[in-house]
């Protein structure tokens, strides 16, 4: 499943941006719209994977804690600074990052920008609301629970990444969450939000000059506080198979293996294989093959999503019980497919149609670009315009398919989770 930002966070539709670095480390990077809404958001180099093991799940508690109280606003105060000019602010937390973003009338960028700024560095982390929103999250991770589509993609990295912080799932579990304190939450922030390591990132109508003088206004002012430390790497993968027994009407299954990092240059062949075997395409191989030929199962995909120094690789299914084997059979036999036999060159022009095509329609959300265009600047400080996407795409050959194929899809290297 193409994931638009996840296309290797180096490739967008902007040629156009302007960037600057503010004196505490803290990038910023603009591109015009003339479109009336903006749409604004930080993003920092800080997720699940950097919390100790008594710390499970705190990267996604502040995300929810910056917007119960800061030492000039009230919860309410907060939520209704946007909503009253009709604007939205949101949050989301991934393995390696934490975002703040707001879309809005551009006459209100200030208003946003103050926001985001203050939620991410004045926040008090005390009362009741506080000690509310662990439990909101506890029925979060309830809710989730219940979703055994959803569900076993964490457990599959779980699987894959054995006692290691990548491994673990963003939520956290009830039992650390509700002894976290306010002392906890300020020592994750100290050790892992970096001035070095944010980018704040924008898409509208306002001139770069307006924008920066906006970010020094309302960022600039913060304390440096650059990362030293790297994050340990993943090491000793150790391929496993395994059976949870669950009370679901379907059998839920993904197959999967390590995979090719943001930096790694192979990572683009892969993400068109990826798109080819099970993409949002309605043609993909996979849906054709165990939905549309055989009836097998009503939803298949594949996914591919790369890290800072590994990726993942892996194909999720539901099916009946009965016909779950073959299920992995017609999996396993479309991996030796690739594997073996060259794709033809009509395949392959095809196959890089349907995928540039899908990056440019998703461009067309000014959201989206927003979101892509900083994290493609927080991990490589530039991002690539439209004509170097085609140039990365149009670049790769039959052999670079079949090369990737034999290194991410062999079998014998693959982890299998199952839900029964």
């Amino acid at each position: 499943m193409l994931v638009f930002y996840n296309f290797a966070a180096d490739t967008i539709l902007a040629m156009d941006y302007e960037s600057y670095t503010l004196e505490n480390g803290i990038r910023i990077i603009h591109l015009h719209s003339k479109s009336a809404v903006g749409h604004c958001g930080l993003i920092i180099n800080a997720g699940s994977r950097d919390e100790e093991e008594h710390e499970h799940g705190m990267a996604h508690f502040i995300e929810h804690a910056i917007f119960k109280g800061t030492k000039k606003r009230k919860a309410y105060h907060i939520l209704s600074r946007m909503d009253d000019v009709g604007a939205e602010i949101n949050a989301y937390t991934s393995k390696e990052e934490t975002t703040i973003h707001t879309s809005f009338l551009t006459t209100d960028y200030e208003r946003a920008m103050e926001l985001i700024s203050d939620i991410t560095f004045n926040s008090t982390f005390l009362g009741k609301e506080i000690t509310r929103e662990k439990e909101v999250i506890i029925e979060e991770i309830n809710s989730y629970k219940d979703d055994p589509a959803e569900l076993i993609f964490d457990d599959f990295e779980e699987l894959i990444f054995k006692n290691q912080p990548l491994g673990k799932n963003i939520l956290g579990n009830p039992k650390d969450l509700r002894r976290f304190t306010k002392k906890d939450i300020e020592s994750f922030i100290h050790k892992n939000y970096h001035t070095n390591e944010m980018v704040l990132c924008s898409v509208g109508d306002i001139s770069f000059q307006k924008f920066q003088k906006l970010a020094d206004k309302y960022f600039g002012r913060i304390k440096a506080n650059p990362r030293l430390k790297k994050r340990s790497r993943i090491e000793n993968y150790i391929p496993e198979k395994k059976i949870i027994k669950k009370r679901t009407h379907q059998t839920h299954c993904i197959i999967g293996n390590i995979a090719y990092n943001s930096f790694d240059y192979k990572k683009i062949a892969l993400t068109l294989l990826d798109n080819m075997l099970g993409g949002p395409g309605l043609n993909s191989r996979l849906s054709l093959l165990l939905r549309e030929k055989h009836g097998y199962a009503y939803h298949v995909e594949s996914n591919y999503s790369p890290y800072s120094d590994i990726g993942v690789f892996s194909i999720y299914f539901g099916t009946d019980k009965e016909n779950f084997e073959k299920c992995v059979k017609l999996i396993r036999k479309e991996f030796e497919t690739f594997r073996t036999k060259k794709l033809g060159i009509v395949q392959l022009k095809k196959a890089k149609r349907q995928l540039f095509g899908q990056i440019a329609i998703n461009s067309e959300n000014n959201a989206n670009v927003m979101l892509a265009m900083g994290k493609s600047f927080m991990l490589f400080n530039k991002v690539d315009d439209l004509k170097r996407i085609k140039e990365k795409i149009e670049a790769i050959t039959v052999e670079d398919i079949q090369h990737v194929a034999n290194e991410i899809l062999d079998f014998e290297k693959m982890s299998m989770l199952v839900y029964q």
